[in-house]
């Protein structure tokens, strides 16, 4: 067998053995991923299609139904939904503004880069904590809010807990996407950027016409890296609230944890397939307006 192999790979050309060892080296990795991702996400749409594991009657879109009908579930959604809209922006725009303040000349830069980052360097557990001692209803916000006359806040039981929970995504992730956009800004060539000085381009023409077209690749990166790790509050939310939090508070991920300890197997395909269809739609939807915004840069 082995020969033959060996007699078949001579009769090859050079670029067909390269496409075939580029193959093998990718097998394994290819392998893993079908077994821990793709087949488990085709099983997925199949659980969310049928009546139950072990009633395989199949279904459609009476899950779905079901699920979109179900008040937990489009609390969670538009929670979810609201916290994105306001993180995400947030989390980007002040990233970039910070990159490129500290892009310029000013004293103690390296300090200030190592401020920015270190919330990467503790662990989730520590924020919390952090984060329980400074909106404690008698916590330390609220001894500040008292020392100068005002009352104190329930911050976790009120219409103010979104925003602790907005203020806690951006203070955890503000440092890493700060480093992604100091990076693209040193690529940019500083031969234009001196062309345009040279012109009387100022620094608000210099950002909106060099610099901003240049950095859409990163944009992007960084819109959908925010983006996920949005989804992803909902374990810095049961750390602090538990897994019936503030109403403000209750995202699709809280859904989706509460259905699984009930063992509702078609209820959460179809929350998980509804998420992954969300996600796929937005992230197309950024790719679409990168590559429009971006062309005459690649050009």
């Amino acid at each position: 067998m082995n020969t033959r192999v060996k007699n078949y790979m001579r009769k090859l050309n050079k670029r067909q053995r390269e496409t075939i060892n580029g193959f093998l080296w990718l097998a394994p990795s290819l392998i893993g991923v079908g077994i821990f991702y793709i087949i488990p996400y085709f099983s997925v749409i199949y659980y969310s299609v049928i009546q139950s594991p072990l009633n395989p009657n199949f279904v459609f879109l009476d899950n779905f139904i079901s699920l979109f009908q179900n008040r937990a579930f489009m609390d969670g959604a538009s929670n979810t939904l609201r916290f994105s809209l306001m993180a995400v922006p947030l989390a980007v725009v002040l990233s970039l503004l910070l990159a490129l303040i500290l892009e310029a000349k000013i004293p103690l830069k390296s300090y200030f880069r190592t401020f920015f980052l270190s919330p990467l360097m503790v662990p989730v557990a520590s924020v919390i904590l952090i984060w329980q001692v400074l909106f404690h209803p008698r916590g330390a916000i609220n001894e500040l809010l008292m020392f100068f006359g005002f009352s104190g806040i329930d911050w976790m039981q009120s219409d103010q807990s979104l925003l602790v929970v907005v203020i806690l995504f951006i203070w955890k992730n503000l440092g890493f996407f700060m480093i992604l956009f100091m990076a693209a800004l040193s690529n940019i060539p500083k031969d234009i950027l001196e062309t345009a000085e040279t012109e009387g381009a100022g620094p608000i023409r210099q950002l909106v016409y060099i610099k901003l077209r240049y950095l859409s690749p990163t944009l992007l990166f960084v819109t959908i890296l925010s983006l996920i790790n949005s989804f992803k509050i909902f374990r810095e939310v049961y750390l602090l609230t538990g897994a019936y939090p503030y109403g403000d508070l209750y995202m699709i991920q809280h859904f989706m944890n509460n259905v699984f300890q009930t063992l509702d197997y078609q209820r959460l395909a179809a929350a998980a397939v509804v998420m992954t269809l969300a996600m796929i739609a937005i992230i197309a939807i950024l790719f679409l307006a990168e590559n429009r915004f971006g062309r005459d840069v690649e050009e």
